[in-house]
């Protein structure tokens, strides 16, 4: 019988620490939330990943091309294809 991980599905490229996201889905993240946790936890020490915050300007300030950034970072899917106006949508809505 394979294990559970085996059975996982593998989160991509894109996220940056499996064990913080497989953590996550198990307490019932979703995908978008898990990833972007993740990723945060990965660039920092986890123990500032909850006090950072704050010191980004409004995402209505960011090019399309500093929101397509993000929404990768945080695994938004069908970005591709988005107005900078639903990227926006799609990256306050934790999507």
């Amino acid at each position: 019988m394979p294990s559970d991980k085996s059975r996982r599905e593998d989160p991509g490229p894109s996220v940056k620490d499996d064990e913080v996201y497989e953590a996550l889905r198990d307490e019932g993240a979703s995908k978008q939330k898990a990833a972007r946790i993740a990723n945060a936890a990965a660039r920092s020490s986890r123990s500032e990943v909850g006090r950072r915050g704050g010191e980004s300007e409004s995402y209505d300030e960011w090019t399309k091309d500093e929101l397509l950034e993000r929404a990768q970072e945080i695994g938004v899917e069908g970005r591709s294809t988005m107005s900078k106006d639903e990227l926006i949508e799609a990256l306050r809505s934790g999507q």
